[in-house]
């Protein structure tokens, strides 16, 4: 298969709707939150520079970087959803005759569904990231653009979101009881906090009349 970042729109779309498990909504939630972070860089670009929005330079720049590299690693973790779903298959295939054989497969298997819980893990932390720079980039940022920096708030917030759906399905596969805690606690708490960066940016948002 290509690699799936670097596939046309319409063939990405196509490879989704296909009959193929892989890729899947894991892939979809990287793609989104990689465009939710081009959005709010592309903003920032239209702000800085503009001398109306002189003041708002110093605060808004640093995050360029930042959401250029979210974006970058999101769009790494649509091929590696794939490739940890792939991986998990692989696994539950291996031959389970002989008791060695079962061995090698059950820590094939738990080293593949901890993978596979993972990389959706990663997917919600960079997409979140990104989330958190929309209410500035929302409050400070060229209003010329507020329903693009908004637009990047709602794809992050909905890329966390469904990588997290993924994390949290992908849960009764990890045999370790503390690690599958420690993957749902992060998955809570993270949601929490994606929520109550979304609320700030929908308040800036619905004062500009672009949110009910």
């Amino acid at each position: 298969m290509s690699r799936l970042a670097a596939l046309p729109v319409d063939d990405f779309a196509a490879a989704l709707a296909s009959d193929a498990p892989a890729p899947g909504g894991g892939s979809a939630a990287a793609a989104g939150g990689a465009c939710g972070a081009g959005l709010l860089a592309m903003v920032i670009r239209l702000t800085l520079g503009k001398e109306k929005y002189e003041a708002a330079w110093g605060e808004l720049a640093p995050f360029v970087d930042r959401l250029d590299g979210a974006r970058a690693r999101l769009l790494e973790l649509v091929d590696e959803d794939a490739g940890a779903f792939d991986r998990v298959m692989a696994a539950r295939r291996l031959p389970r005759e002989t008791e060695a054989e079962k061995a090698a497969r059950k820590k094939a298997v738990d080293e593949a569904n901890v993978l596979a819980t993972t990389v959706p893990m990663q997917t919600a932390f960079f997409a979140h990231e990104a989330l958190k720079a929309a209410p500035l980039v929302l409050e400070k940022g060229n209003a010329n653009a507020a329903s693009d920096a908004w637009a990047g708030a709602l794809a992050s917030w909905a890329a966390v979101l469904a990588a997290l759906a993924n994390v949290r399905i992908n849960l009764p596969g990890v045999s370790d009881p503390e690690l599958a805690r420690g993957f749902r606690e992060d998955a809570d708490a993270m949601e929490r906090t994606a929520g109550e960066a979304l609320e700030k940016a929908r308040a800036l948002a619905r004062a500009r009349g672009l949110a009910a």
